[in-house]
């Protein structure tokens, strides 16, 4: 129910609101809080008292338009929180990720290839980018730019590391959602 975040968006107090709505400030909090089960009567009221319906006043709200969640893909070792929603300008996507997954043996298994150019920095952490027969390690506070024609992967070393990366449309489609 939306009875607490109506009432804060009004700039009332608990007091205000429960005098509008014929209710005790104890009783209301209760109901704000969850610890009261809430009757029709006192549902109805609130509603007039705030200016509202009775469908606005239940209504479930998510905060997905504003609060980003971290996607995490446990296969590959990596958490992503997205920070732009869909593509930015020129379909440019900007994430951070959390990479916990190590680099073992060659791991030319893993490397990817698109059209494009990827670039992070670190933001914590270190990681090796491996680059075709390369293994760079780049660490805290570095930056890496690189073709992505040149098959490419992103590990951690020594431990968890946390990137922030912009990627094209490839890229984001490459290593945002990678095939099954």
């Amino acid at each position: 129910m939306r009875i607490r975040s109506l009432r804060q968006a009004r700039g009332w107090s608990l007091d205000s609101l429960a005098e509008r709505a014929f209710l005790s400030p104890s009783t209301l909090s209760r109901i704000e809080t969850g610890h009261r089960r809430i009757s029709l009567d006192q549902l109805t009221s609130l509603a007039r008292a705030l200016g509202v319906s009775l469908d606005q006043l239940v209504e479930t709200v998510t905060d997905d338009d504003v609060v980003i969640r971290p996607q995490r893909d446990d296969h590959r070792g990596v958490t992503t929180w997205l920070l732009n929603r869909g593509s930015g300008p020129g379909g440019i996507t900007v994430a951070r990720m959390r990479i916990t997954e190590e680099v073992t043996g060659k791991g030319a298994d893993q490397l990817g290839v698109h059209p494009g150019t990827d670039w992070f920095t670190v933001l914590s952490g270190t990681v090796t980018l491996i680059l075709g027969e390369r293994a760079i390690r780049v660490e805290t506070g570095q930056a890496a730019e690189f073709s992505t024609m040149v098959p490419h992967a992103i590990k951690a070393h020594g431990g968890p590391a946390e990137i922030l990366c912009i990627l094209d449309h490839d890229g984001r489609r490459t290593h945002l959602h990678p095939p099954a």
